[in-house]
């Protein structure tokens, strides 16, 4: 556990997904976490794990959908560096130049990161954020998005740091 963080429930499991508005569209959705922001509560993230839907295979043509899970709203996705992501995920066709369908690629930030850490992040607002976007596709693309993780209140003075941090990734 954190330190000047006290354990206020068990395992949580949160699923999520989000799916294009059109295809090839940026989209994002907000989902709340339903903290109390007057006892300090955050939510501590111990696993992140992102599947996003299969690219088409279209003859030709790179296609590609691309996820993203962070702490702050976005304009665009995400990546591992910067400091608001918990996690990506990619799924890629490269078939420029070819008759046939392509050759599939694909990525992960991976649900934790190699090495034994506590947790990879804290959430300090209500909420955090799921983004997609695909590319070269006929059909809308979606991100689904597991999350572990459990509440914990924090004194003033380390509550009012991650917000004031979460805020500032922004």
């Amino acid at each position: 556990m954190p330190r000047g963080l006290k354990e206020t429930s068990g395992l949580i499991t949160i699923g999520s997904t989000v799916t294009e508005t059109a295809p090839n569209t940026f989209t994002q959705a907000e989902i709340d976490l339903q903290l109390d922001p007057l006892n300090n509560e955050v939510f501590v993230v111990l696993a992140v794990d992102l599947n996003v839907s299969n690219p088409d295979a279209i003859a030709g043509t790179d296609t590609r959908v691309r996820g993203s899970l962070s702490t702050t709203s976005r304009t665009a996705l995400g990546s591992i560096a910067d400091s608001n992501v918990l996690g990506v995920a990619s799924e890629s066709v490269q078939a420029a130049g070819f008759v046939d369908g392509g050759v599939p690629f694909s990525f992960m930030s991976g649900e934790t990161p190699t090495g034994a850490v506590e947790y990879i992040g804290i959430i300090a607002t209500n909420q955090f954020f799921l983004q997609v976007l695909g590319n070269g596709n006929l059909a809308a693309s979606t991100c689904n998005a597991k999350m572990w993780g459990y509440r914990a209140r924090a004194d003033a003075s380390i509550y009012a740091a991650l917000v004031q941090g979460e805020l500032l990734s922004a």
